[in-house]
C-alpha cells in the first residue's frame, strides 16, 4: 500500500504530560480504530464519552472522541480524534494500540495538513499561512499569517488566473478566426485591456511584499562594541531576563548570544556579540570574527561604548546607533542620566531600505536602567519604519514572490510580443497562468511540497 492511502495518526496537541492530550487519526482506517477503541462510531461532530480499551479489551483510559466523516474534514478523509489525559503510560497506551492495526503508522511532519492541501482543503498559501501562525511570535506576525490563512493571497491568484484564462481564449479565438477581417481585432483589444489590468493589480500587491517578508523573519539587531562596555548587561536589560553573563573581565563572551523580543508587536532578535579587539587568544579571536560578520548582516547595530571608547566598526549596510554606556560613572554625563543626547528620536529615512545608514546617539546606563526605556522607544520606531504598516501586505515569502514576478514578467511581454504574433502572446499567457498556478500549489509543485511541509509540527 503507497504511504499516502495509509491511515495515520499523530499526537496533536503539546508535549506531556499534561492535563489534557489530543490524538489525530487520519485515513481509511480512522472508523476502524475508533470502534476498536470506543466501541463504537459517535455521531459524526459531536463530542462523546467513551471508555477507551486496548485490543485486549483492557482499559486505557475515559476520555473523549470525535468522529468526521470525510470529505467534511480538516484533511478530506475520515478523520478521528481522542481527547484523553494526556499523562506519558496514556498515550503510550493508545499509540501502541493504533500501531497495532493493519495500514496504520505514525504521522510525519505536516502531514496532516499536506493531506488537507492534496485533497482540495487548502491551497498552498494558505498552507503557507497556517505554518506561519504555528510559529507567529508576535501579534503582529499572528495577524498577518491569519490573513494568508484565510486564503486572501491564494483568492486574488486565483482571479488573475482566471482572468488571464480568459484573455488567452480571446487571443486564440482571435487567432482561429483570423480569416473573418476585423474578428481578431475586436478579440485582442478587450484581451489587452484586461491584461494591462492585471499587470497593475500585481504589480501593487508585488510594490508591498517587503513589508510582509520582513515581518514573518523579524528585524536582527546587534549590539557590538569593545569589550567590558557592558553588552552583555544591556541584553539583559532589554531582555528583562539574565541572558548572558555579565563579568568585569574583557573577553567574557565568546560566542553570539541571541534573544527573541516582542517590541509593541514587532519581531525583533536582538544578538549580545563578542567584545571587538585585538587579542591573541584563537578562541577569543574566532568570536570576534563572528562578531563583526553578525554586525555585518544585521538590519540595525548597537554600537556600545563608554567615555574611554569611540566607535570602531568597519563601514556596513545597516544604520549604526552610537550607545554611551556607564554615564552613572562618568560626571560630565550624569546630569543626562537616563536621555537622548539628541533630545528627539533619531529621524528615520523615509524607506530604510533605499537609505539604509542613520546616526544616532544615546546615553545610558545599562546596569542602572537609565536610559533604557528612551532605546526601546526608538527601537520601536525604527521597527515601524522598518516594517511599515503591514496591513496591506500579502506575500510573505520569497517562493510566492518570485511566481508573483514571473507572472509578470510573462504578461508584459505578451503585449510586447503580440504584434509580431497572436500565438507568442498566448504562450506568455499560458506561462503566466502557470506560475499562478504553481503559487497556489496546483501544478508543478511536487517536489516543493516536502520542503514546505517537512517544516511543521508532527500532528498538524
Amino acid at each position: 500500500m503507497h504511504p499516502r492511502e495509509q491511515t495515520i495518526f499523530a499526537l496533536s496537541s503539546g508535549r506531556p504530560p499534561s492535563a489534557i492530550a489530543i490524538v489525530r487519526v487520519s485515513g481509511p482506517e480512522a472508523a476502524t480504530a475508533l470502534t476498536l477503541l470506543a466501541g463504537k462510531i459517535p455521531p459524526p461532530r459531536m463530542a462523546t464519552r467513551a471508555l477507551l480499551r486496548d485490543d485486549s479489551q483492557q482499559p486505557i483510559d475515559d476520555g473523549v472522541v470525535l468522529w468526521f466523516p470525510g470529505p467534511a474534514s480538516a484533511t478530506g478523509e475520515d478523520v478521528a480524534e481522542f481527547h484523553v489525559h494526556g499523562g506519558r503510560a496514556v498515550l503510550a497506551a493508545l499509540f501502541a494500540t493504533l500501531s497495532a492495526l493493519d495500514h496504520m503508522r505514525a504521522a510525519e511532519p505536516g502531514e496532516f495538513t499536506r493531506r488537507g492541501f492534496e485533497n482540495g482543503k487548502l491551497d498552498l498559501t494558505e498552507a503557507e499561512g497556517l505554518d506561519d501562525l504555528i510559529h507567529a511570535d508576535t501579534d503582529r506576525q499572528r495577524s498577518q499569517a491569519l490573513r494568508q490563512l484565510k486564503g486572501l493571497l491564494g483568492d486574488r491568484a486565483r482571479d488573475w488566473r482566471a482572468q488571464i484564462i480568459e484573455a488567452s481564449a480571446l487571443i486564440e479565438a482571435g487567432i482561429d478566426f483570423s480569416d473573418e477581417g476585423d474578428v481578431p481585432a475586436e478579440l485582442i483589444a478587450p484581451a489587452l485591456a484586461k491584461i494591462k489590468t492585471l499587470l497593475g493589480e500585481i504589480q501593487q500587491v508585488l510594490a508591498e511584499q517587503g513589508r510582509s517578508e520582513r515581518l514573518r523573519d523579524g528585524l536582527i539587531v546587534a549590539i557590538a562594541g569593545p569589550p567590558n562596555v557592558g553588552k552583555s548587561t544591556l541584553m539583559n536589560q532589554l531582555a528583562r531576563r539574565e541572558v548572558a553573563i555579565v563579568s568585569p573581565h574583557a573577553g567574557t563572551t565568546r560566542d553570539i548570544i541571541e534573544v527573541q523580543l516582542d517590541l509593541d508587536g514587532y519581531p525583533v532578535t536582538v544578538i549580545d556579540t563578542a567584545g571587538i579587539r585585538d587579542t591573541d587568544d584563537p578562541v577569543e579571536r574566532e568570536g570576534v570574527r563572528r562578531a563583526r560578520g553578525r554586525a555585518a548582516e544585521a538590519d540595525l547595530v548597537l554600537w556600545l561604548v563608554d567615555a574611554t571608547h569611540e566607535k570602531n566598526l568597519d563601514e556596513g549596510t545597516a544604520p549604526v546607533w552610537v550607545v554611551r554606556n556607564k554615564i552613572d560613572l562618568d560626571a560630565v554625563e550624569s546630569d543626562a542620566a537616563g536621555l537622548r543626547l539628541d533630545a528627539a528620536i533619531p529621524r528615520q529615512p523615509a524607506d530604510v531600505l533605499e537609505q539604509r545608514r542613520t546616526s544616532a546617539d544615546f546615553a545610558i546606563s545599562a546596569s542602572r536602567g537609565d536610559g533604557i526605556a528612551e532605546l526601546i522607544s526608538a527601537l520601536v520606531g525604527f521597527a515601524q519604519n522598518y516594517f511599515g504598516s503591514g496591513e496591506g501586505g500579502l506575500i510573505s515569502r520569497e517562493r510566492q514572490r518570485k511566481l508573483l514576478e514571473q507572472t509578470v514578467v510573462s504578461l508584459r511581454r505578451s503585449t510586447s510580443v503580440i504584434e509580431h504574433g497572436e500565438e507568442l502572446a498566448a504562450e506568455d499567457l499560458r506561462i503566466a497562468a502557470r506560475s499562478l498556478g504553481q503559487l497556489l500549489g496546483r501544478v508543478d509543485v511536487e517536489d516543493l511540497l516536502d520542503v514546505i511541509f517537512r517544516d511543521f509540527c508532527i500532528g498538524k
